[in-house]
């Protein structure tokens, strides 16, 4: 018999972390392990596979805007719960906090390259960016300015569709939208709209596809219901890369694919193409 008694794995107590979260995160396309600081110095692209990771709506702005040239309108807008949804204005609150947003979607005047429009860009992180009253007013809203100031109006879809604690309430916004876009477009005014992951149901099936120049981040999802019900429903097997960005731009819905790191350069030279004007003043 030993003098010492031999220690167990179970002696050693609580394994002591030995490094801080957050300091690491998968990649969902191909696994591999980024290190967060280099992924956000990336634009928040894989370095591996060019996943492009979603971004919040600040995010966005910073990429695209010209520095300090955005401004904030209709930052008061909240949302009511018109049909007594349960909890419904609580889940809202709750991502209000969670996320710094009053809604899941910003808008407001920029600057890009120089050239003014009016920018809508829809956060995912709030409610799966679904479309309710509140967002469908903002967009509308945004547009009805773009209209009125002679510029264009860009909006980044993302979304899991239509809001369902508002019923027939958030459908309607889908003709609102629309309605609104038909002004700027008989006032031969632009609208581009960039689909970013994922764009699905009653956004995708309104606005999200209506613009004059339709562009994409790669990868992206794009369609109405998802691949499973649409399976289930057809029962038939999908074509490879089905509702991808690819697959949409291949059968005419988007007109070119973008990556992060030309966004900015593209919608400069869109603007300068589309509004020459503009640009010369």
């Amino acid at each position: 018999m030993g003098i010492f008694n031999k220690r167990s794995v179970a002696d050693l107590g609580e394994k002591k972390k030995d490094m801080p979260e957050g300091l690491w995160i998968k990649c969902p396309s191909c696994g591999e392990s980024l290190y967060e600081q280099a992924l956000a110095k990336n634009l928040r692209v894989c370095t591996h596979c060019q996943h492009h990771f979603t971004l919040s709506a600040e995010e966005r702005i910073a990429l695209l805007a010209d520095e300090g040239s955005f401004e904030e309108i209709d930052a008061k807008l909240d949302s009511v719960n018109p049909l007594g949804f349960k909890d419904y204005l609580g889940k809202v609150k709750a991502y209000q906090a969670k996320t710094g947003l009053t809604e899941a979607v910003l808008t407001g005047r920029a600057k890009i390259e120089g050239l003014p429009v009016l920018l809508a860009i829809m956060d995912f992180r709030f409610l799966g960016a679904s479309m309710g009253s509140v967002v469908g007013e903002k967009i509308t809203r945004a547009i009805e300015m773009a209209t009125k100031e002679k510029c264009a109006v860009i909006v980044f879809s993302a979304s899991g569709g239509a809001r369902m604690h508002e019923g027939i309430l958030s459908l309607m916004q889908m003709a609102k939208t629309s309605g609104a876009l038909a002004r700027q477009s008989e006032a031969r005014l632009p609208y581009i709209s960039v689909l970013t992951h994922p764009t699905t149901g009653g956004v995708t099936a309104s606005f999200a596809t209506l613009g004059d120049i339709i562009l994409a981040e790669p990868k992206c999802m794009i369609g109405f219901a998802g691949p499973r019900v649409v399976k289930e429903t057809t029962h038939s097997d999908l074509p490879p890369g089905f509702q991808t960005a690819e697959f949409m731009m291949e059968h005419g819905l988007v007109d070119t694919i973008v990556p992060r790191s030309e966004m900015r350069n593209t919608l400069g030279r869109l603007l300068r193409y589309l509004l020459p004007n503009r640009a010369a003043a």
